[in-house]
């Protein structure tokens, strides 16, 4: 799975906030107290057998609602940039943009279930999913059929999410781990802003 399609997936963005018992109000306590983050992380994928595929690393930044920045630095540069209305993909060694209209390039993804509106509970089943690696675990899975993702687990520790573990309808698993976060930051407007470098070819759906 490249990186242009794993957006839908990966906008599941992470930050801290209470610890709660429940799934369903952990994530409704992130989406009603969360306005904007940035971080660090590393993303693995790994086959349907367990066999890493593909590993990179950057940093993120994220202000709901629909806004976001997601640059990967290594091991190839990528740029992802979501500016409320359109999803731009700038894959630098190829010299190509790919544009989408926002809402669906997310639709019933990840990102849908932590930077959407207030309907987790319309979209989503939502569980509790027990401890692994020293860390709590809730799961959510996606009511509607047609997503490109079977399910998704966010791991906590403490206050603090750690990790998402994202599997998708191939058997495809993508492990994303977080580090210095900070939640609700000063972001600039232009993190969210993207304009096509000269001579670029882009690609749009329009």
């Amino acid at each position: 799975m490249t990186t242009k399609y794993l957006l839908p997936l990966l906008f599941s963005l992470c930050t801290s906030m209470p610890a709660l018992a429940d799934a369903q109000a952990r994530l409704s306590s992130f989406v009603s107290q969360t306005k904007g983050l940035k971080a660090q992380f590393t993303q693995t994928v790994l086959d349907r057998n367990g066999r890493k595929t593909q590993e990179s690393s950057g940093t993120l930044y994220f202000s709901r609602p629909g806004k976001f920045r997601w640059v990967y630095q290594k091991p190839y540069a990528q740029l992802l940039v979501g500016d409320g209305k359109r999803l731009w993909i700038y894959d630098e060694d190829l010299d190509q943009v790919t544009v989408r209209k926002l809402d669906l390039a997310i639709g019933d993804s990840p990102a849908a279930l932590l930077a959407g509106e207030n309907d987790i509970e319309k979209r989503f089943h939502l569980k509790d999913a027990g401890e692994k690696d020293g860390l709590e675990w809730v799961e959510a899975a996606p009511k509607s059929k047609e997503g490109s993702f079977e399910m998704v687990r966010l791991g906590f520790k403490g206050d603090n999410l750690q990790a998402m573990e994202l599997k998708d309808n191939f058997g495809q698993t993508t492990l994303l781990r977080f580090s210095g976060l900070e939640r609700n930051p000063s972001l600039g407007g232009s993190l969210f802003r993207f304009t096509p470098p000269k001579g670029a070819d882009v690609i749009s759906d329009k």
